[in-house]
């Protein structure tokens, strides 16, 4: 997806970054293009290795603020599940926080072989699709099983919270404020959404330990090979949460292979609300990120205007 936030690098300054990191020079570059945010390579390097390039939005650009610091989010949440073994992620070989090279934070990592499952369902049967979402469903207890000491952003100098609700509170009404200051008009009068995100905030007191949460484990960032998955990327969105906020438990993936896999039961009226609270979030943040990335694709941004009405009508029936 083409954004105003990507910052595309000349062939010499791949060099310079190949160089510095592998001692070395690349024989290829190609570009990535489906990521929304930020830019990415394959590189193949002199010795025959693939690697891949992820570079962030320069400094100048302007970013909500559930986008700060998603690089280094991403870089230390992908060594902590590393260093615990056991999931399909990529090996980070390095990342520069300083944008000593170029003007972009960037980090470089293995690759992955396999292509995304947003792609590889056309081509699948439901009893295989039905084993990734089990697989996955595994997988992403993994992750959440990863226990911290408070809520929020993956960094404590961002302002982790004693709380959950706080936290989300942080989180939710961030991204209106940040629609407000872009000029975002809303199909819904901001002062009434607040209104009703409000009157269900109290559901969230009965989450009281903060869990690794990945968060945008859509199919776009699940890598399958030879019919299993091989793959699990883009930790930039990870926050210390409720597992409930995941992905795969939204209005967008439900699946109940992948809920079998999480080793999930039903739900409870108090975590409808929740997880009514965590798609409005979600809704929120695809409508107003579009003024901030400047989306060439125009049928994208109307479709993210249609899928908030239809989803903020399902919020008031929470």
């Amino acid at each position: 997806m083409e954004s105003f936030n990507k910052s595309k690098l000349t062939e010499a300054e791949l060099q310079v970054i190949v160089q510095h990191a592998f001692k070395q020079t690349y024989q290829s570059a190609v570009e990535l293009t489906e990521g929304w945010a930020n830019i990415a390579y394959i590189l193949k390097l002199e010795d025959g290795r693939k690697v891949v390039l992820k570079v962030a939005p320069s400094k100048d650009k302007p970013l909500m603020r559930c986008e700060k610091d998603n690089m280094r989010t991403e870089v230390e949440a992908i060594r902590l599940l590393e260093d615990k073994g056991g999931l399909p992620i990529p090996h980070v070989y390095i990342y520069d926080s300083e944008c000593t090279l170029i003007s972009s934070e960037y980090f470089i990592m293995s690759f992955i072989e396999g292509t995304p499952l947003v792609k590889a369902k056309e081509s699948l049967t439901k009893e295989q699709l039905d084993q990734i979402h089990r697989q996955l469903g595994q997988y992403n207890r993994q992750i959440n099983d990863c226990i911290g000491d408070k809520f929020g952003y993956f960094h404590a100098e961002t302002g982790l919270k004693e709380t959950w609700s706080e936290a989300f509170r942080d989180l939710i009404f961030g991204v209106l404020t940040d629609g407000k200051e872009a000029g975002v008009q809303l199909p819904v009068p901001y002062l009434e959404i607040e209104q009703e995100i409000e009157k269900r905030m109290s559901a969230l007191d009965e989450v009281k330990e903060a869990h690794l949460v990945h968060w945008d484990l859509w199919d776009g960032n699940i890598i399958i090979h030879e019919g299993q998955i091989a793959g699990i990327i883009d930790f930039e969105r990870a926050i210390w949460g409720d597992p409930l906020i995941e992905y795969y438990f939204g209005h967008f993936s439900q699946s109940a292979a992948f809920d079998e896999g999480y080793g999930r039961a039903s739900v409870t009226k108090a975590e409808r609300t929740r997880r009514a609270l965590y798609d409005l979030y979600l809704d929120l943040i695809l409508v107003i990120e579009c003024e901030y990335r400047q989306y060439e694709n125009q049928d994208h941004v109307k479709w993210t205007f249609v899928n908030f009405q239809q989803g903020y009508e399902r919020f008031l029936k929470s």
